[in-house]
């Protein structure tokens, strides 16, 4: 998908990215606008201290050269409206840069709303950041030139999830079980499309949509996917959604397999216990676990200082593409940054990553692991 940006947009832009100006260090702060409260606060609490633990060893290191970078919170309490209201807030408060990526109903929300904001006001533009929200329209029919995501959307992950079970011929029978978002939908469409690709001989044998962040007993969802004679399962979980979705497949002693997105967030390997090491797959784009990886030092300091693991390396990316961008540029405005950061390769936790210039939407390898 190519990128669209109003006519007079464009010229503005592309007049304030070219102008010659003296470079001088900034303090850069960028507004994490995602949970803090509620049901998915362990979530987005986990991932703003990677974020500020990230933004730490970069001024440390001095990825961005002179200039800082600080992550704060703005509680989101997961809905999109309070996050328009956060961003407004943020903005007010003189932000030029935002992050989010905890549910893309919220992403899709403050997409629309930078898109309007910096038509209606050139020479402010601010830069969405997109560390995790992966609905694929984000980067196809709703591309951006003011947002770059840095975390592989959900038909990327699917491709993987599916060539890797279409290599299994005990799988027969597949349950497909999400949450009822823009997010869910996409995992169900893209896994029911892929495997009949695939595997046109797995029978899908249920596909459930649940409310997003209130169930609190998944029992009855459990005992369907027990009748359906299902060997494996499909989700997008995330959350207290898949911890409490993993804790009562474990109750109930379930069987079947579980095809995960994000079984290695905060409560989930607590959820499934020993009991999840052999059934519960995810798809990842870094695990801690494999020793030809970098961060070490990262997983090692953050469970010393927070008593909890580091799994979110895209604030590793998005930190190091946007501090590279501000080096590249001789500069911290967003407009001459987002220019910099397009098409842009650099080392990252889980080897080489490329921002694709056409879309923003991060290159990256993906894996299956346990």
């Amino acid at each position: 998908m190519t990128l669209q940006i109003r006519p007079l947009v464009l010229a503005i832009s592309l007049s304030a990215a070219f102008a010659a100006s003296s470079a001088s260090a900034e303090a850069v702060k960028i507004a994490f606008i995602d949970p803090l409260s509620g049901p998915f606060a362990p979530v987005g609490q986990n991932i703003l201290n990677s974020f500020q633990m990230i933004a730490n060893i970069s001024n440390q290191e001095k990825w961005a050269g002179d200039n800082t970078i600080e992550v704060v919170g703005f509680d989101n309490k997961g809905s999109p409206q309070e996050s328009l209201t956060q961003l407004k807030n943020a903005i007010d408060q003189g932000y030029r840069y935002i992050t989010q990526g905890n549910g893309s109903g919220v992403g899709l929300a403050l997409l629309d709303a930078v898109n309007k904001y910096n038509e209606r006001n050139p020479g402010k533009e601010i830069v969405y950041l997109n560390h995790s929200a992966v609905d694929p329209d984000m980067t196809n029919g709703k591309c951006s030139f003011w947002q770059f995501r840095f975390d592989s959307n959900s038909d990327m992950k699917m491709e993987a999830l599916t060539t890797f079970i279409a290599k299994d011929p005990n799988i027969k029978k597949v349950y497909i079980i999400g949450q009822n978002y823009a997010f869910g939908h996409q995992v169900s469409r893209a896994a029911k499309a892929y495997l009949k690709r695939k595997r046109p001989d797995i029978q899908i044998v249920g596909d459930d949509l649940h409310p997003i962040a209130q169930v609190k007993d998944f029992s009855p969802y459990v005992a369907k996917i027990k009748a359906s004679g299902a060997d494996t399962v499909i989700t997008g979980n995330w959350g207290s959604d898949l911890a409490l979705l993993i804790k009562a497949a474990k109750d109930a002693d379930l069987k079947a397999n579980f095809y995960t997105y994000y079984a290695a967030t905060t409560g989930v390997p607590t959820a499934m216990g020993a009991a999840g090491a052999d059934h519960v797959k995810y798809v990842a784009y870094w695990n801690t676990n494999n020793e030809t990886f970098a961060g070490k030092e990262i997983v090692e300091g953050f469970k010393k200082k927070y008593n909890d693991d580091y799994y979110a390396m895209t604030t590793y990316t998005t930190i190091a593409m946007l501090a590279k961008g501000m080096k590249d540029a001789k500069s911290a405005d967003p407009v001459k940054v987002a220019f910099a950061m397009e098409g842009m390769k650099i080392k990252s936790l889980n080897g080489e990553v490329e921002m694709r210039a056409s879309d923003h939407q991060i290159q990256e390898p993906l894996y299956i692991a346990t």
